[in-house]
């Protein structure tokens, strides 16, 4: 065997060791923008835009007089930039699972509300009240009691 044939064979086994063991998890772009993240990360974590879809992105942010209960109204234009990066980093960007099990015309609030959210976390009651507070979750989508690495986009299941 050459130099050439071995550094084929272990190129790509050297990149599957370096990388996160992701088998049951979830890897999705982070917020970059820095509007975006001081904006939303200044009530609650920034989530990635890719656990949505666009359609409840700009829902959302259509209706930020009432975000949950709270008034997060912002500027024309700090508005405008923030739908905009949430849009174009949404799930149908990100990673295309997420949607699977949503009807095309369900316009999901939360991300909770996805099916593919409760396929994961559901099933092995990970979101009971019991398996909530021995994690300090506050609620279910407060991700980072659990998924430490989740304004990183990264959800793995052993966090």
């Amino acid at each position: 065997m050459t130099f050439r044939h071995l550094s084929l064979l272990i190129i790509p086994v050297a990149a599957l060791i370096a990388m996160p063991a992701m088998a049951d998890g979830l890897v999705i772009p982070p917020v970059k923008d820095p509007v975006v993240a001081k904006e939303c990360g200044a009530c609650h974590m920034v989530y990635p835009a890719g656990l949505l879809p666009a359609r409840s992105w700009s829902a959302m942010t259509a209706t930020l007089g009432n975000h949950f209960g709270d008034n997060a109204e912002l500027d024309a234009a700090t508005l405008k930039r923030i739908t905009d990066y949430l849009t174009a980093n949404a799930a149908e960007t990100a990673d295309r699972h997420i949607l699977r099990g949503l009807a095309s015309d369900t316009v999901p609030a939360r991300i909770t509300d996805l099916p593919s959210w409760k396929r994961q976390h559901e099933k092995r009651d990970r979101v009971a009240p019991a398996a909530l507070a021995r994690n300090g979750a506050k609620f279910k989508g407060d991700c980072k009691a659990c998924h430490k690495q989740a304004e990183r986009g990264i959800f793995e299941d052993d966090d």
